[in-house]
């Protein structure tokens, strides 16, 4: 099979952690007969210095032209770069928002996985963690209290601000079939979090999501209260498959199991719609400081290319050919700085990508 992505490397450390998932992809392909063909696209901090804005309309095109884009990333130091001297809407990161929404991107995915060989890095006690956790937060990307009307007024001399949590039917509709459809690709649980007991808003999301349930009589679906989601998270991680949630809510708990995972380094995420079309990239950031030194992990970016795979282009056993080497290089004590112990081997940018690509084979 021939896929076309559009490939964003960005700023900061995104070429060298970009050019190590094409790298991954690159032997998947060689491994299992696919074509991967690229297309760079310019966006963020570099694209406003070539052409003055964060994104071009014909970047756009050539991002909605693709069959997925693969995204490093983007932005620089906030307190040093002439870029954030600039308005909001031509900053790096507006950027992204706009790419977001010219692919109508509404649903965010973001695993959090804990492997056995990082155990040490996780601020949880041993007991809790066992050997390692695996779950994934289905987040709704373009709707509720962030983009809701709001304002700030004065009334009788006093300021008052006003957000406005807004969901509709379909909204939560779509969102709860992309948790359910990911779900039956894994264990099979879903747990919706929500804030019934006080908003309407959660009220018709666990309405609608047990509507949507019906069509996945394979799949245990239940409910939480976000605030005890928030503590069962680093209760007792292990009891989740996929949690799906709303906006804010999402933002927050995704960010929560960040921290418990080792390192945000090895955390991968996507954003998805209605098409096969996808947006994948590591949670991280551009991390200026070290750019260019070889140092960065991009272990995130290359899980990133298999959820690509897996979502995108319907690759499950190559998305799980790629998951397996990254487990195996960690397996064998290789460790990238952000990740290293004292039991493991210091490796560079490039060598780690070298590594995980070794042990790609048909099994």
């Amino acid at each position: 099979m021939i896929y076309n992505i559009a490939v964003i490397p960005g700023d900061g450390i995104g070429p060298e952690i970009v050019r190590e998932a094409m790298k991954i992809l690159d032997k998947i392909g060689e491994v299992y007969g696919h074509q991967f063909n690229y297309t760079e696209v310019l966006m963020g901090g570099i694209s406003i210095d070539k052409t003055g804005v964060p994104l071009t309309d014909e970047a756009l095109e050539q991002a909605k032209n693709s069959d997925s884009v693969l995204l490093g990333a983007v932005g620089g130091d906030v307190g040093n770069s002439n870029w954030y001297q600039l308005p909001p809407n031509l900053r790096p990161e507006a950027g992204l928002l706009a790419l977001r929404k010219g692919l109508e991107l509404f649903a965010n995915l973001r695993p959090a996985v804990l492997y056995p060989e990082l155990k040490g890095a996780c601020p949880l006690k041993d007991e809790i963690v066992g050997e390692g956790f695996d779950f994934v937060v289905v987040r709704e990307l373009t709707g509720g209290l962030y983009f809701g009307p709001r304002k700030t007024e004065s009334q009788n001399g006093l300021r008052i601000a006003t957000d406005t949590l807004i969901y509709d039917e379909n909204e939560i509709r779509r969102i709860a079939k992309w948790a359910f459809e990911i779900a039956m690709k894994r264990s099979k649980k879903v747990c919706s979090v929500d804030k019934a007991n006080v908003l309407d808003s959660s009220r018709l999301w666990r309405q609608v999501t047990k509507e949507v349930s019906k069509d996945y009589p394979e799949v245990e679906l239940t409910d939480m209260l976000v605030d005890n989601c928030a503590m069962q998270i680093v209760k007792d991680p292990r009891q989740f498959d996929v949690i799906l949630t709303e906006n804010m809510f999402g933002d927050i708990l995704s960010d929560e199991a960040s921290m418990i995972t080792g390192s945000i380094g090895m955390l991968p995420s996507a954003s998805l719609g209605n098409t096969k079309l996808g947006l994948y990239e590591p949670s991280h950031g551009s991390a200026p400081d070290i750019a260019g030194q070889n140092k960065a992990n991009p272990i995130a970016t290359i899980l990133s290319a298999a959820m690509m795979l897996r979502y995108s282009f319907d690759l499950e056993e190559e998305a799980n050919q790629v998951e397996a080497a990254v487990q195996t290089v960690l397996n064998k004590g290789y460790r990238t700085i952000d990740i290293m112990s004292h039991q493991g081997r210091l490796v560079g940018t490039d060598e780690m990508g070298d590594l995980i690509a070794a042990e790609i084979r048909r099994r």
